[in-house]
């Protein structure tokens, strides 16, 4: 089904990208934070079995898992702050106008003396930022993305100038191929979240940050629509399932 941007644009809805990477239950879900693998377990009650396989009648299974440190997840301030606010109640529109950027971190000393891969300010340009949701491919962007434990691999994370050259240009959604836009160890500064959100000066409740996504290199740079679909969680951060489409123009 094709709807109308405008005049000139519009977009298939039978055409998704779809950049999450799904929950499973097994070794290949990715992991970040030290989290075990997702569990999918059948109820067992001495009134049934939740497994057909085993003689159920349907298939009834608990899942446990973490939407930080599990795959694709979409958060909100309440991340950061003493009340937990709900990622439920603080996205209440899902569709945007994005841009897709693949980006090359640097490397750069840290504190240590070790050498981190970094996102900085100096990689965003004017014109990468002109959209309220922000995609973010980082090189190399092999598909064991979508199956690796990052605990303790210290990831590519973010200077926190980038939150503020972001909010200056009006970016209200950033999505990121990583598992935090800070860095793994930071001694809980979360830098880069807390300017984002303006936490606790300002607190922004419009802004999200959108963490472990992957976008594959048949996706190509550029604008799109993006379509957030998210669990309903009154939690701060929520599964979810990231969308594109392309902005195709009407031939008149």
């Amino acid at each position: 089904m094709k709807f109308a941007l405008d005049v000139q644009n519009y977009i298939d809805t039978s055409k998704p990208l779809d950049i999450s990477i799904p929950l499973s239950n097994n070794e290949e879900n990715p992991k970040a934070w030290y989290v075990d693998t997702p569990v999918f377990e059948p109820v067992r009650t001495e009134h049934y079995t939740g497994s057909v396989a085993e003689g159920g009648s349907v298939n009834f299974r608990d899942i446990f898992f973490n939407p930080h440190g599990h795959g694709t997840h979409t958060e909100c301030l309440g991340h950061i702050t003493e009340h937990v606010h709900s990622i439920n109640k603080t996205l209440t529109t899902f569709f945007f106008k994005a841009n897709l950027i693949t980006l090359n971190p640097i490397e750069r000393e840290n504190e240590d003396g070790e050498l981190d891969r970094v996102i900085t300010i100096d990689l965003l340009e004017d014109n990468m930022l002109n959209a309220e949701a922000l995609i973010i491919r980082t090189n190399p962007n092999g598909t064991d993305k979508k199956h690796r434990n990052y605990s303790s691999t210290n990831p590519i994370y973010f200077d926190v100038e980038c939150a503020r050259k972001m909010i200056r240009a009006g970016v209200k959604h950033v999505l990121i191929d990583l598992p935090s836009v800070d860095r793994e160890n930071d001694n809980g500064e979360l830098a880069f979240h807390h300017a984002f959100w303006e936490v606790p000066e300002n607190p922004n409740f419009e802004r999200t940050i959108t963490e472990l996504v992957y976008v594959n290199d048949s996706i190509v740079d550029g604008s799109y629509i993006l379509n957030f679909q998210l669990a309903p969680f009154e939690n701060d951060a929520s599964p979810s399932r990231p969308v594109l489409y392309e902005i195709e123009q009407n031939c008149i």
